[in-house]
């Protein structure tokens, strides 16, 4: 199963894909009893021929037009005969007609579906959001004579029209989207888009000549950003800017005033917490790190436990297989590691609108991008994510705690654009990575383990795919779930096994609901796990956070600052970051009470959260938790 790292989509690379909403087309006929689904995976699949490259796809209108009609008429049709309950899905089948309704200029129907696509979103700034600039494109040209002849007027026209609508919509609310929107599209560009179908799609269709309905939805999404949304990016970014600008008042920030700190004078006890995650820089946090006291750095296994030199914790490589390194390995990147440190703090400054030698560096270099520079840009930037990811994540877990001691549980993401291809076999290791991990965490007395990563069957299907593995998605869709179920009941079974430990894991990123989707871990339902979604500084939802019956508390996610490898400090958003805060939490609750059980701490938390934030959220609060604690 494809590990991945619980950053939002848009960081560092999913977002690229994200490029298009659409909306339901009413069936004819006679109505039907529709199938009901529950779950992502009760779908049929679908496969498509591609005559020739998906680059000639996605830029020939004539190779373009018969591919579209296919897939407009395949979701039209799986519309009309299932009754969907999930409502990403239904707006990812939306978001995908409404992009072929804008290629093909069906303007009336572009708005049915933009009112459609409102009525399904739950976040406030996305429904404010959604198919804004291309209701005011559609005002622009209603108020331009012949705006295709006067493409300037037109430009201006839009420009203003966005820019004023935009400016009317409450500021508190939509920041945080209006901010990433303009970073966004402030580095996208047709060589990009193009590099990104190059590197990731088209290895995969030289072999098959075939692509999934997901992979479809994609290109659709890409064709309708390169026709019908970049010839207005200047115009786009201009507006966005113009309302950041005038705003320079961010929202109040929740957080701090609920933070709970343990001083280090007291005589507490030690509690031990596994970071399972992709590495951690144990230097950085010196006398807070776990120590086996029977074991030496001296390449044996001295205390006969099956891991050589844990000193500090345990390491597996990206095929599962035990290792001794601690922190996520650079290899022959190291040299690179200044660069791609400086290439991450751009995207990260530009979605926050932030002005920094940074983020102009990275948007100097993202205009003059070549199609074949786009697959090592954009691993580069995913290698020191994952790199960073783990000992960020350990920052926040011990933020105030002198009494924590971390424990380094390093498995390893894939930062690869078309990344290892899942087998049988890969996922039998995988199951017992799972296995020795978690009794490692018993036999060494951890209390709490943070889990901000995840997968799921969609991730093992799509990672078949890029490997050429099945021309038909239905076979490679069967082989998949062979794949996940062993990953999946070897993660499940780990947990379980170990009803002493607390387990805190991410949401996701997806913005769906996890048990639809059936992620892993966070849709997992088990008494000795919490699952925590991610809120912004003031408590509102963010835009990518995931959801689902079973998360139930809620913490910030949002720019969050903490320690990267070699002590340096960055903010970094997602749902990875809003899960350590929640096991932060626990640490310090089993500090001041060790005799506490999972259940027992999960609940402290649960009572300790107060609603909060535009949606009534039940929200962390440490210092209310504090208060609860029987001394």
């Amino acid at each position: 199963m494809k590990r991945v790292a619980q950053f939002p989509k848009n960081l560092p690379v999913r977002f690229l894909w994200a490029l298009a909403f659409a909306c339901l087309i009413a069936q004819p006929g006679f109505a039907q009893e529709k199938k009901k689904i529950t779950k992502a995976d009760e779908l049929p699949r679908l496969t498509y021929s591609i005559d020739g490259t998906a680059t000639a796809l996605v830029t020939n209108a004539e190779k373009f037009e018969p591919f579209a009609q296919k897939v407009r008429s395949d979701i039209d049709k799986l519309l009309s005969e299932y009754d969907i309950e999930d409502k990403a899905t239904l707006k990812e089948f939306k978001g995908t007609l409404l992009s072929l309704d804008l290629l093909a200029g069906n303007e009336e129907a572009a708005m049915k579906l933009i009112r459609e696509l409102r009525d399904l979103e739950d976040k406030p700034s996305q429904k404010m959001l959604t198919g804004l600039s291309t209701e005011s494109r559609m005002a622009a040209e209603k108020v331009v004579e012949k705006p295709k002849e006067n493409e300037a007027a037109f430009k201006k026209a839009f420009e203003e029209i966005y820019e004023s609508r935009l400016k009317a919509l409450p500021w508190p609310i939509v920041e945080a989207d209006i901010k990433r929107a303009k970073g966004g599209l402030e580095i996208r560009s047709e060589n990009l888009l193009l590099g990104m179908v190059q590197s990731q799609l088209e290895p995969a269709i030289k072999e098959t000549g075939t692509v999934s309905l997901d992979v479809a939805q994609t290109l659709i999404g890409i064709r309708s950003f390169l026709q019908v949304q970049l010839p207005l990016k200047d115009e786009m970014v201009a507006a966005l800017g113009a309302v950041i600008s005038a705003h320079d008042v961010k929202k109040p920030d929740i957080w701090a005033a609920r933070e709970w700190n343990l001083p280090d004078d007291q005589k507490l006890a030690p509690v031990i917490v596994a970071i399972w995650d992709s590495g951690v820089d144990v230097g950085i946090f010196k006398d807070r790190v776990f120590t086996n006291p029977r074991e030496q750095a001296d390449g044996r296994d001295d205390d006969n436990n099956g891991f050589v030199d844990d000193v500090h914790g345990i390491a597996f490589d990206l095929e599962s297989h035990k290792n001794t390194s601690l922190l996520y390995p650079l290899k022959d990147a190291q040299e690179r590691l200044p660069s791609m440190k400086n290439k991450i703090k751009g995207l990260l400054d530009l979605q926050a609108a932030v002005d920094s030698p940074e983020a102009t560096e990275l948007k100097q270099a993202m205009s003059t991008i070549k199609q074949d520079e786009v697959k090592p840009f954009i691993e580069d930037i995913s290698l020191f994510g994952n790199y960073a990811h783990g000992t960020h994540v350990a920052g926040i877990a011990a933020a105030g705690n002198p009494f924590i001691r971390l424990l380094v549980a390093r498995l390893t993401f894939d930062y690869h654009l078309i990344p290892l291809e899942p087998t049988i076999e890969r996922a039998e290791n995988e199951a017992k990575m799972y296995r020795e991990t978690v009794n490692y965490f018993k036999a060494n007395r951890v209390r709490v383990v943070n889990m901000s990563w995840g997968g799921s069957l969609k991730d093992v299907e799509a990672a078949l795919e890029a490997n050429a593995v099945e021309k038909d998605a239905a076979k490679r869709a069967e082989l998949a779930r062979k794949i996940f179920k062993i990953s999946r009941d070897g993660l499940y079974e780990a947990i379980k096994s170990a009803p002493e430990i607390l387990f805190v894991c991410a949401a996701g990123n997806s913005d769906e609901d996890n048990a639809f989707q059936e992620d892993i871990p966070s849709s997992f339902q088990l008494p000795n796990m919490i699952t925590v979604g991610a809120v912004d500084q003031a408590g509102d939802r963010t835009s990518f956070t995931s959801f689902g019956k079973n998360v139930e508390v809620y913490a910030n996610g949002f720019e969050v600052e903490s320690y990267i490898p070699g002590g340096d400090r960055m903010k970094f958003s997602g749902t990875s970051m809003a899960s350590p805060n929640v096991v932060n939490l626990a640490a310090k609750i089993l500090t001041e009470k060790p005799s506490l059980k999972p259940g027992e701490v999960a609940a402290l938390i649960k009572q300790g959260a107060e609603k909060g934030g535009s949606e009534n959220f039940a929200l962390i609060n440490p210092q209310k938790t504090a208060a609860l604690i029987e001394k």
